[in-house]
């Protein structure tokens, strides 16, 4: 997410009640989670796995849980609870505001474009021209929708990543990591009825162009998904997932988090895939394997008994 404009990195640390360390003259001009961060972003870590990745990344300011040596340019905040500083700094910059009207008057809505009836749009969002948004759609706040796209009944755009924090010490664990990101759908894309396409943690969820969602998909936060893909039914993606393009993933074909599918493969139906796949290949079965050798494998599963049999007739 970006800043409205610059703050210093000393407003920065007397506002989560850091310690600062570094360079003070610094500004931020954006958060972001570490996968996503540019100079000038303010980021955090709190797993000691993780400091190494964070602090040698493009962010300028990184909040952290412990006293590090600073690299060249940066500033580090020290505090006990990262995970709540941001959460915080967050909340700041991009609060809550209820609606008080079906379409704000801050909506952009492009021309042709036909809105029907118990349609919601938050605030700031962008519609293109030549779109057809179907009743009871939600589309949550600062959204950008292309040209000629259609979104069917009851579909949500926008929807907070599903991100938390467990904390084993309370009786209520989970801490919710507060979403400032975006979903940004391109020209000529399709979605269809009841899918959820969650906004980025602090970037974009993006659909290419020319993308076509069946029924009841789910797309987790900050997944990028390519140009002209075709996704049926009960698809589910999490979170930080990249799909290239020209990729089909048939009916509840399910794609963990942070893995890419390469360009122009296909995922056959009720598969599962745990890990990155090549692309140009056709995958089956789980974890998915290359079609062919999962079918070849499922023929011999069947012989066990024969062969078994074989065995202790010996």
């Amino acid at each position: 997410m970006k800043l409205n404009s610059p703050v210093p990195v000393t407003w920065i640390a007397g506002f989560t009640q850091a310690k600062l360390s570094g360079n003070d003259t610094l500004s931020a001009t954006g958060i972001n989670e570490i996968h996503n961060v540019r100079p000038g972003d303010i980021s955090f870590v709190d797993a000691e796995k993780y400091y190494d990745r964070c602090l040698h990344s493009n962010a300028s300011i990184i909040i952290i849980n412990k006293k590090v040596a600073v690299p060249d340019g940066k500033a580090i905040l020290i505090t006990s609870d990262p995970f709540s500083a941001y959460v915080k700094l967050v909340k700041h910059f991009r609060p809550f505001s209820p609606a008080n009207k079906m379409i704000p008057d801050t909506a952009e809505i492009g021309k042709d474009t036909i809105i029907q009836p118990n349609v919601f749009i938050g605030k700031d969002v962008t519609i293109g021209e030549h779109c057809i948004i179907h009743p009871n759609v939600t589309i949550y706040d600062h959204a950008v929708i292309g040209n000629h796209v259609i979104i069917h009944a009851g579909t949500v755009i926008g929807a907070d990543a599903f991100y938390f924090k467990k904390r084993i010490e309370r009786e209520v664990m989970y801490d919710k990591l507060e979403s400032c990101g975006r979903v940004v759908i391109e020209d000529w894309v399709e979605i269809g009825a009841g899918c959820t396409i969650d906004k980025g943690v602090s970037g974009d969820t993006i659909i290419g162009k020319g993308s076509k969602l069946d029924n009841m998909v789910h797309i987790g936060h900050d997944a990028v998904i390519g140009k002209n893909c075709l996704f049926a039914a009960q698809v589910g993606i999490a979170g930080v997932a990249i799909i290239e393009d020209n990729v089909t993933l048939w009916g509840q074909v399910g794609i963990s988090k942070d893995l890419v599918i390469g360009k122009d493969a296909i995922v056959l139906a009720q598969s599962g895939v745990p890990s990155s796949l090549k692309g140009g290949k056709t995958y089956f079965g789980y974890p998915a394997e290359e079609a062919g050798l999962k079918r070849r494998e499922l023929v011999w599963v069947k012989r066990i008994p024969e062969l078994w049999e074989k065995v202790m007739k010996r």
